[in-house]
């Protein structure tokens, strides 16, 4: 699809200083399934929704590992993100043999960058069309950057990103504040939650989301399918009890006007109570 005739190359400018291609790639990524992060000062959490093409198939991998202290969530063509997190992967494997010291998070980010950038100034490439969550964690604390296929990044305390990601924002914004503080618990309970959000109506369970943590003395790895169910019951059990108690409550508030007419006159009694019987 041709927006204009200044969108076939992504080193053509166009008369109001856009570049179409990348703009194009940015667009794949809000197409690509969600992917949500979240920091406080200790850990990180990554999650992300997995969704396959088919009921035949199963769905892409969409969390990656790039060192124990390092990983990384994508939305998108899932084969350029792979290609990136390989790259990403390299880095800090080069970096550790080097100085014998973890890659600083910020670092790695600047340099993904740099590749990503690149694409956007040789006619002979194409953009990635991929955004990448990276969490981290290093001398200077937990991290949560995005790297977007225009070269540039962000630090965020939590994001979302994919189709559906603005649900997601929308509750993440309005817990953000208590991110800084929060357990490891927590944070997991928020990631899946705002997971549930990007749904819109289907059902949460463990098999629809991934979610990885690392944090201080706790290396990148994923949580098993059973530990993610304990938490979605949790809250689910929990919601279900509010909803009973408002059930009993609404039931209270009816049967009290219903006692204040039986004490009435029986014929205006009778006058009320016979429409309700038709």
């Amino acid at each position: 699809m041709f927006r204009n005739q200044y969108d076939t190359d992504v080193t053509t400018w166009s008369p109001t200083g856009r570049l179409f291609q990348v703009e194009y790639a940015m667009e794949a990524v809000k197409q690509g399934s969600a992917a949500i992060g979240l920091r406080s000062r200790t850990h990180v959490v990554l999650a992300c929704v997995n969704k396959a093409q088919s009921e035949l198939s199963s769905h892409q991998k969409k969390i990656f590992k790039v060192d124990d202290h390092i990983g990384v969530a994508i939305a998108g063509l899932t084969a350029d993100g792979r290609v990136l997190s390989r790259y990403m992967r390299s880095e800090a494997i080069n970096h550790s043999f080097t100085y014998e010291s973890p890659l600083p998070v910020g670092r790695l980010v600047v340099h993904l960058a740099d590749k990503a950038q690149v694409c956007t100034q040789r006619s002979w490439k194409r953009p990635y069309g991929v955004g990448l969550l990276v969490g981290g964690l290093d001398e200077s604390g937990a991290h949560l950057y995005y790297n977007c296929p225009s070269g540039n990044y962000f630090e965020y305390q939590a994001f979302a990103i994919g189709s559906r990601s603005q649900a997601a924002k929308t509750y993440l914004e309005r817990r953000f504040e208590s991110f800084g503080d929060s357990s490891r618990e927590d944070l997991i309970k928020d990631a899946i939650l705002a997971v549930r959000e990007t749904l819109q109506g289907e059902t949460l369970k463990s098999s629809l989301c991934t979610v990885s943590v690392l944090g201080v003395g706790e290396p990148f790895h994923f949580l098993d399918q059973e530990t993610i169910q304990k938490v979605i019951d949790t809250f689910e059990k929990v919601a279900d009890d509010e909803e009973a108690e408002a059930g009993e409550g609404e039931a209270e508030a009816a049967a009290a006007p219903a006692e204040q007419g039986g004490g009435g006159g029986g014929g205006a009694g009778d006058q009320d109570v016979a429409p309700m019987e038709i």
